[in-house]
């Protein structure tokens, strides 16, 4: 009886599957729907926040199973209303504009590979078009009142190459990332003053 259900159940979940692996790109070429490109390293190339010196990250990069699966595909940052966007690194404003109402700012960083990290910021007001060259910790725009999808005002910060979502965190470097109090360290060789 239960071989009888499964069997009848086959067909469709091999769809399922296959739906949730692979989906085809316009030209009909296929292309993986999970998270692929994780496995290329991120090289940290950011010289700053996005927004202040060290902002609260309010929810972390949570990969997603598949590309319509449940996650947090970047990292929100406190920020109020206002605040100066910067680039984290130098590249090329791909996009600056409205998204479903929210101001959006996407940069092609400069030096990523063939197929380059794109970073994105909203909800932000440009103060950048599309085509402009961007140094790193150039301001491309202000964080907007509203759009939002935090319960306070924040910058939700994303990375992307190509079609996979990665962690923007990893375009910090560690001493950006984990910035602590200064230690002195002993000084070896040299004669104390008498």
């Amino acid at each position: 009886m239960r071989a009888k259900r499964y069997a009848r159940m086959w067909p469709g979940l091999v769809l399922a599957v296959a739906l949730l692996t692979y989906a085809v790109r316009p030209n009909g070429e296929p292309i993986a729907l999970a998270p692929a490109g994780t496995d290329a390293p991120v090289p940290a190339i950011g010289s700053s926040w996005p927004v202040g010196t060290r902002p609260a990250v309010l929810r972390g990069w949570e990969p997603p199973a598949t590309v319509y699966g449940r996650g947090h595909r970047g990292v929100d940052l406190a920020a109020a209303a206002g605040t100066p966007v910067r680039a984290v690194a130098a590249g090329r404003v791909s996009f600056a504009g409205r998204v479903a109402g929210r101001g959006v700012v996407s940069v092609e960083l400069t030096g990523t590979g063939a197929t380059p990290l794109r970073t994105t910021y909203e909800p932000v007001r440009a103060s950048v078009q599309k085509g402009e060259e961007v140094a790193a910790g150039q301001v491309v725009g202000t964080v907007e009142p509203t759009g939002s999808h935090c319960t306070v005002t924040c910058v939700h910060w994303g990375l992307l190459r190509d079609d996979a979502y990665l962690d923007p965190l990893s375009l910090l470097p560690p001493w950006l990332l984990h910035r602590g109090p200064s230690r002195l360290l002993p000084v070896l060789g040299v004669p104390l003053p008498t």
